[in-house]
């Protein structure tokens, strides 16, 4: 007795550590070494098996405390915590009554706000499984993980780490392969399965150590029979509405599958052995190094995944082929023909008026257009649900719904594919054109994240020197998870970097949503989720040649912003990680077990996960910067929207490129000193010059400001300035409540130019800045450097104009709009939408 007060105290206070500094106040709690608390928790709990149970009642405790304080800030990190522990519980004996008890808990935050409420919900359907069919979602997990080709489920979870040398340290570049080269054996993890399964559905009546041996010596092909049918069991308890039935059944059904396999007995009552823990085995891993502003390198796992990809697609060729039977032989009783049955949808169709055929393909176009890479995929819609209609009306429907999809498949390919479109295991080439919407937008009001569109604004008058036409009022994104559920699969990709390579992952998804938007492809298979993992950029490693990009080096004929590529040697440049603190701020989960893990020296993070009984052949012990990366993946399924911007540069030889940023946006002398700095030990020979030293530039600057009411208000000046800076206004809290597309814009202004006896002139200097949602900066009688996100990648010289705006999604997506002429849109209720890049957190944007 006195052992287990003491177990409970301990995991009472490692409990408190781990929600300690999640609360409003936790700016004031410093954050290194708080990521080490989840991690400690669940190092102690695993150390016994009934250590879970006590955990749990601890959650739920707390949890109970939280609802009656109406603590919003520890709702999230609680239910994760409760899902961790019960998803790793080896069993949980009915007579308990810990899930039932939950329930209770959790079905009283269904009234709560958005997320709460969704959270909540989610638990109740996670406990619902569980009560029915024990341990089902360990299960899942584990078998879409390993990508077992279990028949019937064919779904699969593949994970993709992209790292790059010159922004990560060496001891993660070998965390990273070694956890790629950590999948276990579809043996053991065949074996660990059906252990698992039993032991969650029998607790100690079950001779685990018996069924374990006797497991080992059966072949894979005997394991994998043994497997697909307990798992449809499994998998049939979890759909019956009765939990009590259901456990009965799945209990009857598993007896007979351990009878008919010779498996040791299972005893009627629970007898005197003891619970093994299962850890969760390393998912499947792919690393590659990174530094590109495309995805093309995710083609390698396409590829690799075929196996997978391809019979489901000819699953679907063939519902569809029999879908399209089923139609004809309806018409067919009806005592039509096939003919017929068209002659009377073309009927049907005049009588439509022409507003109801608008909305109708509004509405399709707003399920694939929703602010994420889905809208791309045609075939999710055919699984999504649908509102019931008579027969032959969804027949009608079917048919111009089929219509609709060729016939703007046609036009996107002929439009956008030179030639033909590649197969399902091959990304489309890249292609060189801009990689979203003109830069001509009319401004929106901001909203906060997670908040409904409002269709109130109104389009800004034009900025100087410019005459954009309205193209639509701009509409908040938003994503459609439920249509991806029919997937063969979903693709993580983890991106480790610093905001400069937040910016190539913004530059790389917008080219991507132009790929699939043509010629479908990844998303065509895969549910795509992207992960960052914020690092702080090596100082001491060699960084790759900076392209320095001049407007007109190849002469009158060249092409706009290319000019030597020589890369030179790398300099010391350190980047900064601001788009990692804006999520840390948006989600305090976020801040504390993925943000954290920057305060942690490497020689903590590479340390081995210690497990207290260590079975025999387990796994390989992975480092706890591995686990952090599991666990993140894992249990962060709400993405976070960011907004990208577009810059349409004009240069001196009058073309015109267009190019995406997420962070910032360097204009002037700080992206010519980033150059310098970038060209490595030439950067000692030319000298870098602060701006006092800088030679200043006459710059004509307009930019636009929403007022409360939501008109924008347009300025227009010519200042002299050294350096003109746009980045991301997300660096404090304040920031978060009112627009977060804004950009706040800084200039570097000379207010007196002073001439000393020496060579150097030296500049009186003043620094402003405003908050803006759209700029436009020309030169007068001069050119300029422009730098994205801080990437000596992405440093253009030869600049004569530079215009700033949020990044829309292309307005040609639809394939039923005229080419050619971007008319405006006759009925306020079409909306744009904006381009955002989607990064999994744990909670989402809480309000």
């Amino acid at each position: 007795m006195q052992h287990t007060t003491c177990t409970e105290d301990r995991i009472h206070h490692a409990l408190e550590r781990c929600l300690h500094g999640a609360m409003s106040d936790r700016a004031s709690v410093p954050t290194a070494g708080l990521c080490l608390n989840c991690w400690s928790l669940q190092e102690l709990v695993s150390r016994d098996a009934g250590n879970y149970l006590i955990l749990v009642e601890k959650i739920l405790a707390k949890t109970k405390e939280v609802q009656e304080r109406c603590d919003y800030d520890l709702v999230t990190p609680l239910a994760l915590l409760f899902y961790s522990a019960v998803l790793c519980a080896p069993h949980l004996p009915p007579g308990s009554e810990l899930l039932l008890k939950a329930a209770s808990v959790y079905h009283g935050f269904l009234t709560w706000p958005v997320p709460y409420c969704d959270t909540s919900r989610e638990l109740l359907t996670f406990i619902s499984n569980e009560l029915k069919a024990p341990g089902i979602t360990f299960q899942r997990l584990v078998r879409t993980e390993q990508g077992l080709p279990v028949r019937n489920y064919q779904s699969s979870t593949v994970t993709v780490l992209l790292l790059n040398r010159s922004e990560v340290q060496s001891e993660f570049l070998s965390i990273a392969r070694r956890l790629s080269s950590s999948e276990p054996a579809q043996h053991s993890t065949l074996l660990l399965l059906l252990q698992h399964l039993y032991q969650a559905t029998f607790g100690t009546c079950c001779d685990l150590d018996g069924l374990g041996q006797l497991l080992k010596s059966k072949p894979l092909e005997e394991l994998s029979e043994l497997y697909a049918s307990a798992a449809d069991a499994q998998e049939a308890a979890a759909a019956s509405p009765d939990p009590a039935l259901a456990r009965e059944r799945l209990q009857a059904v598993l007896r007979d599958i351990a009878g008919a396999a010779s498996f040791p007995a299972i005893a009627g009552e629970a007898q005197p052995r003891k619970l093994h823990p299962f850890p969760i085995p390393p998912a499947r891993c792919y690393t590659y190094s990174w530094d590109q502003d495309n995805f093309d390198i995710l083609n390698d796992v396409l590829s690799k995944e075929c196996s997978i990809a391809v019979p489901l697609a000819s699953e679907n060729e063939e519902e569809d082929e029999e879908d399209e039977e089923e139609e004809e032989e309806d018409v067919e009783t009806d005592g039509g023909s096939p003919g017929q049955d068209s002659l009377l949808s073309i009927s049907e169709l005049t009588m439509v008026s022409r507003k109801s055929l608008k909305s109708f393909v509004s509405s399709l176009k707003d399920c694939m257009d929703s602010g994420y890479a889905e809208d791309s995929d045609e075939s999710s819609l055919d699984a999504a649900g649908r509102p019931e209609l008579p027969k032959q009306r969804q027949s009608l429907t079917n048919r111009l719904y089929r219509l609709l999809k060729s016939k703007g498949q046609q036009l996107v390919q002929r439009r956008d594919c030179p030639g033909p479109c590649p197969g399902p295991c091959s990304l489309p080439l890249r292609r060189a054109e801009p990689v979203c919407a003109p830069a001509q937008q009319p401004s929106q009001q901001a909203l906060p994240p997670g908040a409904r569109c409002r269709s109130t604004a109104r389009p800004g008058p034009a900025p100087p020197r410019s005459a954009p036409g309205p193209l639509g009022l701009p509409r908040r994104p938003f994503l459609s998870c439920d249509e991806e559920e029919a997937k063969a699969g979903t693709l993580r990709v983890v991106v480790f970097g610093s905001d400069r390579i937040s910016g190539k992952v913004a530059r790389a998804y917008s080219r991507l949503r132009l790929q699939e938007s043509s010629c479908p492809s990844l998303t065509r298979y895969f549910r795509l989720q992207f992960f960052y993992v914020p690092v702080k950029r090596s100082c001491g490693c060699s960084l790759p040649g900076a392209l320095w990009e001049l407007g007109q080096a190849g002469g009158p004929g060249g092409d706009p912003g290319v000019g030597s590529r020589t890369p030179p040697l790398a300099g010391t440049e350190s980047s900064t990680n601001d788009i990692s603190h804006y999520l840390g701020l948006l989600d305090p989960w976020y801040e504390r077990n993925v943000l954290g893990l920057m305060s942690l020296p490497m020689g903590v993070l590479c340390q081995q996960d210690g497990w207290a009984e260590p079975q025999e052949e387990a796994q390989e012990q992975l480092p706890i910067l591995a686990d952090m990366i599991l666990y993140y993946c894992r249990f962060a399924s709400r993405p976070v929207l960011l907004q990208l911007y577009q810059t349409e540069l004009t240069f001196i030889g009058g073309e015109k490129r267009t190019e995406v940023f997420i962070h910032s946006l360097e204009l002037g002398h700080s992206a010519a000193t980033r150059a310098i700095k970038a060209s490595g030990p030439g950067s000692k020979r030319l000298g870098i010059d602060g701006d006092r030293e800088a030679i200043p530039l006459t710059l004509q600057i307009a930019y636009s400001k929403t007022a409360a009411s939501g008109r924008s208000h347009w300025s227009d000046a010519e200042k002299v300035c050294t350096s003109v800076n746009l980045s991301k206004a997300c660096r404090r809290h304040e920031e978060l409540a009112s627009k977060t597309e804004c950009l706040n814009l800084t200039m570097t202004e000379v207010v007196k130019r002073q001439n000393s006896k020496s060579k150097k002139s030296f500049n009186q200097i003043s620094v402003s800045q405003i908050k803006v949602d759209k700029a436009q900066i020309i030169g007068v009688q001069s050119s300029f450097a422009v730098c994205l996100d801080q990437d000596e990648q992405k440093i253009l010289q030869s600049v004569t104009r530079c215009e700033i705006s949020v990044c829309y999604k292309p307005r040609d997506c639809d394939p039923l709009a005229p080419r050619g002429s971007p008319v405006a849109p006759q009925d306020p209720s079409e909306f744009q939408s904006l381009l955002c890049l989607p990064i999994a957190t744990f909670s989402g944007a809480l309000p």
